[in-house]
Parts: structure tokens; sequence; C-alpha cells
């Protein structure tokens, strides 16, 4: 099956999750997250607003941590920080994600201790399937944020033995499903 095939089918099977079971499986994904070291550890932390039910984090972001969000400009990702009480508001992006206002402050590499990353599929060696816009293998595969650790985000269903990888493909440090925290072959 092709990345196309495979993501077209992943997202029709989340897709057709139930508003309660979405909700129930994202809860207990955050749950997972909550009680790993790379998460307890970790006081910068990017993350993620959902879309096309994604694994929900919103829950973890009461949590007291330095939260950074992405802002799409051109093909790359800016980060910036920001909390429930934030003074500017979130306003929809290119691809009509939420994301912080531009003048929010911005996250360094430097100060990242952990990147939570979405994706339509992960599998055991820590590779991850993406939507193709290749936001996320630009971030990663850059050397200021290659050792950062990373943890792929994804419904059990899309938590696979292995995904077909190019060359420009990086192995993410773990990945979370409702199930439970899984280090990656590769970097382990």
């Amino acid at each position: 099956m092709t990345k196309k095939e495979l993501r077209q089918s992943l997202l029709q099977t989340r897709r057709s999750l139930t508003p309660d079971l979405w909700q129930a499986n994202s809860h207990q994904l955050c749950e997972h997250l909550r009680s790993s070291a790379l998460f307890t550890q970790a006081q910068t932390v990017l993350a993620y607003f959902s879309i096309r039910q994604e694994p929900d984090l919103r829950t973890l972001f009461g949590v007291e941590k330095v939260w950074g969000f992405p802002r799409c400009v051109g093909k790359t990702l800016h980060w910036h920080t920001w909390h429930p009480q934030a003074s500017l508001p979130l306003q929809s992006g290119a691809y009509g994600i939420l994301e912080p206002h531009p003048d929010s402050p911005i996250i360094e590499p430097k100060q990242v201790e952990l990147l939570l990353v979405p994706a339509i599929a992960c599998d055991t060696r820590g590779y991850r399937l993406g939507y193709g816009g290749g936001f996320y293998d630009r971030l990663l595969a850059s050397p200021m944020w290659a050792e950062k650790p990373t943890i792929g985000i994804v419904f059990d269903f899309a938590y696979l033995p292995t995904l077909p990888e190019d060359a420009w493909d990086r192995p993410l440090t773990a990945i979370c499903t409702e199930k439970g925290l899984f280090f990656s072959d590769q970097r382990s």
C-alpha cells in the first residue's frame, strides 16, 4: 500500500470513531503521557491543536509547563508559547488549524525539552506518516531539533508494525496511544 492509500484508509478509520470513543481514547492517551518520565521531566513542551479527530491533548494544557504551539509560515513551523489564559487569542492558520497569534512569545529550540508530534500513523521503529506537507520532516531533520525527545501521538489502530519510509524520515523517540507509551525500536 502506498503512503497516499494508507493515509486515506487510516483517516477514514479515524473519522469513523464516535465522539465518545474519540474522547475516551484521547483521555486515556493523555493519562499515559502524564505519567511518562519524558513528559514529567520536561518543562517546555511543544504540542498541537487537534484537527480531523486527531487525539485531543487539551486535558494536558492545564499542566504546569511552558506550552508551545506551531504557526505555519511558508514551509516552516514557528513555535510560540500559549496557555489557556493567554492574552492574545488563537487564530485560524493556513490549513484551518488553530495557531498562536504571531505576536505571542517565540520559543527557541534550545528551550524545548519534548515535542508531542501529530501523525496519521506511527510504527514500532518510530517512523511516522504525516499529512504529506513535510513540516515535521523538515523540523526533525534540522540539526537544532534532531536530538530533542519526540513522542508520536496516534490512536492504537494507527500504531503499526512498519510504515513505508523515505530517506528524509527520522524516527521518533516514542509513540503514545490509548494503550500506553512505547519506545521506538530505533531510539530506545
